[in-house]
């Protein structure tokens, strides 16, 4: 996917110049590297905007219209605003084709839901990477490199050193002593709620009291018959008199 984007030579700097020229729809950037000397550009916000949702905006060589004079560019560095989410400042690099380049390249995992270990095994992917730093020439960069996981069984994983890279690419975080792990699969964890039971101390306790108080009760409904006997008779004998 080739993509373009136009621009034009910035004459004013500084922060307020630069807040001025958002208010007014533009982006301001910076072009630097090569042989030319840092120049202050600006670009349209919407149309930036526009190619800069694209994923290969990010990982691939852009071409650069500026004035009418096109040259290959990669993305460097931008900004955003924090909350109403549109770019604030941009920074393209020229490039050299006869340099390699260092740059970060997403992975493409392929075939999820299909691998062993998700559709027989009920098991979760875990992806430990989302990128790699890569180093090649400009004509072999790649947009993205694809990590397929259609043999992973639960407990598999998915190293560095396994994924076919293309021909020119060299992977800069991978060495002998280093091999990490992209992704893997791995048991869904099971939540168990445990059920909290009265010590057996509390329970003999609460038995007594409970026994004790029957009893009191069985005492006291005793006594008050005994009573009501004893004013019985009194009554009768009151009669008699």
């Amino acid at each position: 996917m080739k993509i373009e984007i136009n621009a034009k030579v910035r004459e004013l700097k500084g922060t307020g110049a630069s807040r001025r020229l958002r208010h007014s729809g533009k982006v301001p950037g910076v072009l630097y590297g090569g042989k030319n000397k840092a120049t202050s550009i600006e670009l349209d916000s919407k149309e930036l905007f526009m190619q800069f949702k694209h994923e290969a905006f990010h990982a691939s060589i852009l071409t650069l219209n500026l004035d009418g004079k096109k040259e290959p560019v990669l993305l460097r560095d931008f900004q955003m605003h924090p909350v109403r989410n549109n770019i604030q400042h941009i920074d393209l690099q020229r490039i050299d084709e006869n340099k390699k380049l260092s740059v970060k390249i997403p992975f493409h995992f392929l075939n999820e839901e299909i691998a062993p270990g998700v559709k027989l095994e009920g098991g979760i992917v875990s992806h430990i990477m989302v990128e790699v730093d890569i180093s090649c020439l400009p004509k072999d960069l790649p947009t993205y490199i694809e990590v397929d996981l259609i043999n992973l069984a639960i407990g598999d994983s998915i190293h560095l050193s396994e994924i076919k890279v293309p021909e020119g690419v060299e992977l800069a975080n991978l060495s002998e002593d280093n091999d990490p792990i992209i992704t893997s699969v791995s048991r869904p964890k099971v939540v168990v709620e445990e059920v909290v039971a009265a010590p057996e101390g509390e329970e003999s306790e609460e038995g007594a009291e409970g026994a004790e108080g029957a009893e009191g009760a069985e005492g006291a409904e005793g006594d008050n018959s005994s009573k009501d006997g004893e004013n019985s008779d009194e009554s009768n004998k009151d009669s008699k008199e």
